[in-house]
């Protein structure tokens, strides 16, 4: 009998990490996959990105629209409450064995609680992990305590979900899975690149800014002075990721779209590249700026410098490759000089990696087959003599 493997996904990037692993499961012979997609992949404003997961061979088990269009905290409270019951009828026709859930994002922390309520166990990857400036860090948190399996990125986070009281022999260090997309993936030549997003751009920054969604009303702020900050730089151009569906992202995005129109010439903007073309962008950019979590993992790999503003990844791991500043002009641009600069980037080259090798999938599914789920709901909390 085949452990169903129940798989959710609701975001680009979640799903780009969860990429090789979905398909080492869907290629197991011992394991049947089930996938579950929500949040922004089913809304035209970020791209229908569900489209992009058919296109790579997967089939959708259930659909669970569970956004509204607003970015409020109240918006944000009643999604959640929409996924809740979205999930209860997903899993309730699906009856999974066991839930796969990556991250720290609202629509996972519906699907965890309603896995919970329904006696589901629950593997979470990346716990352990801290962003202070999100609520994504309690979420996060929330999730690990309500998980079975846990999956980290480095022995620091493994020891942290440990002294949350989860069970030694539950938590694995497993390293990133964005690492092993990276080691896997056959990206574009730069020519390719630009002809895949029909923009000519030799030089050029990749920026992805997100609200801090512990912070209020600091989004208008924020992106004010980052483009201001970029516009010292004319001759880079700017290749444009928009923010996920958290509070004031609409504002991010509102201000991307007018400045992206007032420099055709040097900017362009994408809902989404999708994973391809993303990890294709950074292997080609001079740097990543902004405070995506993609610029303190995936972007090391490439031994490229990440301007990581603000706090919204701040407690994460980060390579030497990372150069932190605030959300003030000075800094960003004292900053940007730094990472573009020939001796930075020299040191960076014989940097060390802080997340693994690129064999997480691997390793994941290994645990899965071996571990028994008969009485695997019954946690013990775990105290730390």
């Amino acid at each position: 009998m085949k452990k169903k493997i129940c798989v959710v996904t609701g975001t680009r990037a979640e799903y780009g990490l969860l990429y090789w692993l979905m398909s080492k499961i869907q290629k197991d012979k011992e394991l049947q996959m089930q996938l579950i997609v929500t949040g922004m992949h089913l809304s035209p404003e970020f791209g229908l990105t569900y489209q992009q997961i058919e296109k790579d061979g997967f089939i959708i088990d259930q659909k669970i629209e569970m956004l509204l269009s607003g970015d409020t905290p109240s918006a944000i409270v009643k999604s959640i409450g929409l996924g809740v019951i979205g999930f209860a009828d997903a899993y309730q026709s699906l009856k999974p064995d066991l839930v796969i859930l990556l991250g720290d994002r609202f629509e996972i922390f519906a699907a965890t609680q309603a896995a919970m309520v329904s006696r589901i166990p629950i593997a979470h990857i990346h716990g352990g992990e801290l962003t202070e400036g999100l609520i994504d860090d309690p979420i996060r948190h929330s999730i690990t305590k309500m998980s079975h399996i846990h999956f980290t990125a480095s022995e620091e986070y493994r020891k942290r979900i440990i002294q949350m009281g989860e069970q030694p022999d539950t938590v694995f260090n497993v390293g990133t899975l964005g690492l092993e997309g990276i080691k896997n993936t056959s990206l574009l030549s730069l020519e390719a690149f630009k002809e895949s997003i029909q923009f000519d751009m030799d030089k050029f920054f990749l920026v992805t800014l997100h609200p801090t969604t512990l912070e209020e009303s600091t989004a208008e702020e924020q992106i004010k002075i980052l483009l201001s900050s970029l516009d010292e730089f004319k001759n880079y151009k700017i290749l444009f990721t928009k923010t996920n569906a958290d509070t004031d992202g609409r504002i991010i995005n509102r201000y991307i779209e007018q400045y992206v129109q007032k420099n055709k010439n040097r900017c362009t903007v994408f809902d989404s590249l999708g994973q391809h073309r993303y990890l294709s962008a950074i292997k080609h950019c001079s740097a990543v700026i902004g405070n995506s979590s993609s610029g303190l993992v995936e972007v090391p790999f490439f031994l490229k410098p990440t301007i990581n503003i603000g706090d919204r990844q701040r407690g994460r791991l980060k390579a030497n490759s990372v150069i932190d500043c605030n959300f003030e002009k000075n800094e960003i641009l004292r900053a940007i000089k730094k990472g573009i600069s020939n001796n930075f980037n020299l040191n960076v080259q014989s940097m060390q990696q802080v997340y693994g090798s690129g064999n997480t999938s691997e390793d994941i599914i290994h645990v899965l087959k071996q571990t028994s789920l008969d009485t695997i709901l019954k946690k013990k909390f775990y105290d730390i003599e």
